[in-house]
């Protein structure tokens, strides 16, 4: 039986200093994720937090336009060379939905917090800071990689992200769901024909 968690989407974040450090591609070439099992699973290849996840590097604390491309396209280079993904997007007709899995370490504190209606960030934090440093800062105010990981994403424009849904099912795949705000056009109008029988 599988389980299912809702996750709060939170709307305010009082840390204005949260992601001020910016992964760099030389930082994370010095972490080699490839000789520790934890960091592999955070930022391997597929992840949702990889900055290689899009073919090239892209510091996760940075927002993407996620929902600007299919991920059939995005993600095409790693597909084809063989790696599994584990994140996928889509859109209908009336939502957008992203599902990803979670790396599954320190499956404490994953949050969704949308920022300014415009920026959906998705964290977690999978090593506590040693005491003498959680007294004084926040983990994602300095080197976040070396405690969590992140994914920062644009909304689309008609994203109704007060009504967004997120849900871990069994403590490893989030699923997102956000619905769209309906266009003029998407509502029936009443005919101007139409006309009531007495």
């Amino acid at each position: 039986m599988s389980s299912r968690k809702q996750l709060e989407v939170r709307t305010e974040d009082l840390n204005p200093q949260k992601w001020r450090v910016s992964l760099t591609e030389d930082m994370f070439e010095s972490l080699n994720p490839k000789h520790s099992p934890t960091l592999l699973k955070v930022f391997g290849d597929g992840s949702l937090f990889s900055p290689l996840l899009f073919g090239r590097f892209f510091d996760p604390s940075d927002a993407f336009p996620l929902w600007e491309f299919e991920s059939e396209i995005l993600l095409s280079a790693l597909r084809s060379s063989g790696s599994k993904s584990t994140v996928d997007w889509s859109e209908t007709a009336t939502e957008y939905v992203l599902k990803a899995e979670l790396p599954g370490v320190g499956t404490y504190n994953n949050q969704v917090c949308v920022e300014n209606g415009k920026i959906m960030e998705i964290s977690g934090q999978w090593k506590q800071q040693q005491l003498r440093e959680s007294n004084t800062r926040d983990w994602r105010s300095g080197h976040w990689w070396e405690y969590g990981y992140v994914r920062r994403l644009e909304l689309p424009e008609y994203a109704d992200w007060r009504k967004m849904e997120a849900i871990v099912y069994d403590d490893m795949i989030l699923e997102i769901r956000i619905p769209k705000i309906p266009s003029k056009f998407d509502i029936p109008q009443a005919s101007e024909n139409s006309t009531s029988h007495e």
